[in-house]
């Protein structure tokens, strides 16, 4: 595999890194707010500790706690699916983390594929 690929696999699982930070609120309300009460609760939030914490209590999280962190996962994956070409576009110079890519994807809003550019207007 060449290098480039695997910088732009790197820089696209950044990417979630605003998710997992939106993720990590929603397993302390909603459906999962009584097994993050159970599990979780003295986890200090951020870098995505808490959704750690919730996957390795994964098996004992109630059924509605399960089924929204899944559907948390597939929109996730569904944001990489659809930014991913954007970022391999206009942000392969730009160096992961601190919501860099986020940034730069934002930065070229108007220029973004339909795809990508709908998960931006969704906030």
């Amino acid at each position: 595999m060449k290098k480039s690929s695997i910088v732009l696999i790197v820089a696209v699982l950044f990417l979630m890194v605003p998710l997992m930070a939106q993720s990590e609120e929603i397993h302390r309300t909603g459906p999962c707010k009584a097994d993050y009460e159970k599990f979780c609760k003295d986890v200090k939030p951020g870098q995505g500790r808490i959704a750690r914490c919730m996957k390795v209590h994964e098996n004992e999280l109630s059924p509605a706690c399960r089924d929204k962190i899944e559907a948390d996962r597939e929109k996730a994956q569904d944001f990489i699916k659809a930014c991913k070409p954007d970022a391999t576009k206009f942000c392969k110079d730009i160096k992961p983390g601190h919501g860099r890519i986020i940034s730069c994807l934002k930065s070229h809003e108007a220029e973004l594929s339909p795809q990508c550019n709908a998960y931006f207007r969704k906030k």
